[in-house]
């Protein structure tokens, strides 16, 4: 959808990334300490040298002092000049926002001019990118900044973390991230606001949106209003994320966590036949079954516990489809409310839009 460009952006970062490690390994192997330090810091026309920013964040990095960078000693051009990636470590994988399986592993420097430099690596979705974890994380300009910078690719051969700032790469990073910190406006179908940003997995990342969007959202709906925010799905892959990550960086606090359940879900839990893609469902999730909805609400309890571990109320929304039955209804509402859940409510807005969901929001 393009939206403000965010996976664009996170796709041109992460792969400028990726070709700066293997340009860094290939120059390393073939130039000597002076040659890397020259090119790293060049003398400009009155032959004077000077340090940038991030460099001078390197050399803190390895403990010296200096911002002359002509009072070097040799051994100290050495360790500033030489990152000695060990390329069986590197963990940083290109990207693409294609679902591309062939490319998932790949031979890179096969080239004449990659002087053999060969070596295994991979293609991940674009959102899978350590980037977008960082987007949806930051709180400002300045803060993705920091947190771009002191991503870590990999190790040297010593065992030292290397980061994306050893590689004088975060601020570069940051210009190409520069507008996708911006959440897009939409709105549904019945005219209420909605903020999309960012969408890291949240199986290898937090599984949340945004803070930014949700702390502009906050702004602007004020006291007395609510804000809805997604957090991933089930307690493990979402609540928990939430609470222990997102929370701890933005120094939000949620009033309210949503529980959704389907009956169809539940029967799946309650040990109900397979559901296997392309084939009609069985006669079980189609047709009134108590007893297999009673059997899944444990796993709906486990959720709520969790949940409230946290110290925060939990309301159960039902989602109510077409072929569920109102003796199936009751049956979580009673498991839910023994459970411990604020409320449970019967929520209808798939046949109903939103109005259907009202007696979730009182």
């Amino acid at each position: 959808l393009h939206m403000t460009g965010d996976i664009h952006a996170i796709t041109a970062a992460n792969n400028l990334l990726a070709a700066a490690i293997d340009t860094r390994i290939f120059h390393e192997a073939s130039q000597s300490d002076k040659a890397l330090f020259n090119r790293l810091c060049p003398a400009n026309k009155e032959g004077k040298r000077r340090f940038a920013d991030v460099m001078l964040r390197r050399l803190i990095k390895l403990g010296i002092s200096k911002t002359d960078p002509d009072e070097l000693t040799p051994e100290e051009v050495r360790r500033f000049a030489r990152l000695d990636i060990d390329p069986a470590s590197i963990t940083w994988r290109r990207v693409m926002d294609v679902n591309d399986r062939f490319l998932r592993k790949i031979t890179v420097g096969q080239g004449p001019d990659e002087k053999g430099m060969v070596r295994e690596t991979g293609f991940d979705i674009s959102v899978a990118s350590e980037i977008m974890a960082v987007l949806a994380l930051t709180t400002s300009l300045a803060d993705m900044r920091e947190r771009l910078g002191r991503m870590v690719i990999g190790n040297s051969k010593a065992g030292e973390p290397v980061t994306a700032d050893d590689l004088g790469l975060g601020g570069a990073l940051t210009v190409l991230m520069k507008d996708a910190i911006h959440p897009t406006l939409m709105q549904t179908l019945e005219g209420t606001p909605v903020l999309v940003h960012a969408g890291p997995f949240a199986n290898i990342a937090h599984g949340n949106s945004s803070i930014v969007a949700d702390k502009i959202a906050l702004k602007l709906v004020g006291k007395g209003g609510f804000v809805v925010t997604e957090a991933g799905f089930g307690a493990d892959i979402g609540t928990e994320k939430f609470m222990d990550i997102k929370c701890r960086y933005s120094g939000l606090t949620p009033q309210c966590a949503i529980i959704v359940a389907t009956i169809r879900a539940l029967k799946m839990h309650g040990g109900g036949p397979d559901v296997v893609a392309g084939k009609p469902l069985d006669h079980a999730y189609v047709s009134e079954n108590v007893t297999l909805v009673e059997a899944g609400c444990v796993n709906l309890a486990k959720h709520i516990s969790n949940t409230k571990g946290y110290g925060v109320n939990v309301v159960v929304a039902i989602n109510k489809f077409a072929t569920d039955t109102d003796a199936e209804m009751e049956v979580v509402k009673k498991a839910a409310m023994a459970a411990g859940a604020f409320d449970a409510v019967v929520c209808s807005h798939h046949a109903h839009g939103g109005k259907g969901a009202l007696s979730a929001m009182v």
